[in-house]
Parts: structure tokens; C-alpha cells; sequence
């Protein structure tokens, strides 16, 4: 019988570009769970695969204990539709709160150009239009 796949924390961190520290951290919190040999860590597949995940919930904006939960539902049963349908929960809770915070950054960004064209104003020169980027995300 084929012995699985291990993986170190080296080789690890290096594949997703993190610190050991990281995923020390994700250990800590309950997320990954190595084997030991000896004083090293041996990470599994399953482990790779929960790291993996995990990098891509804070990607996403989730906390840890929303990613443990959504993580940990796939470890306990294979019913799809409630593993999805909270997925989906979690990534629209995601989405609002992405959206007020798009809102709120463009109406800073507003009120700096007002107060940036007053100023000038104030200064005796024309007001001078600031260089804007393009809102990509209305593409």
C-alpha cells in the first residue's frame, strides 16, 4: 500500500507564501492538524488541503471561526446542499458587507475632492481636477 503524501512546514509555507508562523498560528486555532515525528510537524494532504482553504476564507474576508465552521462541515458529512447553502449564507454576508464599505469609501473620496478643491480655492489658484482611477469593480 502507497504511503501518503507528507508535507513539511517548509514546504508548506513556500508553496502558499506565508510564514511558519502562520500556520503555527492555524494549528493553534484548530484548523490544521499535524502528525508529529518527533519534534517536527507532518502535514497531510487533508492538512494542505485545510490551508489552502483557510488562505482562501481570509482571502475572501471570512473570520477564522466562520472558516473552521464551513471547513469542518465537509470533515463530518457529504451533504452538499447544506455545506452550499451555508457557503452561500456566508458569501453574501461577505458581499453586503464589501459593498457598504465601497459605498463609504466613495463618499470619502468625495468629500476629499470637495475639501481638496476648496482648499485651492482658498489658496487664490484654480481649483485643479485630482487624478482619479477608474472604478474598475463597475466594469
Amino acid at each position: 500500500m502507497a504511503r501518503e503524501q507528507t508535507f513539511t512546514i517548509t514546504e508548506l509555507a513556500r508553496e502558499f507564501d506565508i510564514t511558519p508562523r502562520a500556520i503555527r498560528y492555524y494549528e493553534d486555532q484548530g484548523l490544521i492538524s499535524p502528525e508529529r515525528a518527533g519534534q517536527n510537524r507532518v502535514y497531510s494532504k487533508r492538512d494542505r488541503t485545510r490551508l489552502k482553504l483557510t488562505l482562501r476564507g481570509r482571502r475572501l474576508g471570512l473570520s477564522l471561526a466562520e472558516i473552521r465552521e464551513l471547513i469542518d462541515m465537509y470533515d463530518v458529512g457529504r451533504d452538499q446542499r447544506s455545506q452550499l447553502s451555508k457557503f452561500l449564507t456566508v458569501l453574501t454576508r461577505q458581499r453586503a458587507a464589501l459593498e457598504r464599505q465601497r459605498e463609504d469609501i466613495e463618499a470619502v473620496l468625495a468629500e476629499i475632492g470637495s475639501l481638496e478643491t476648496r482648499a485651492h480655492e482658498l489658496l487664490g489658484g484654480e481649483a485643479r481636477a485630482t487624478p482619479r482611477k477608474k472604478n474598475l469593480a463597475k466594469r
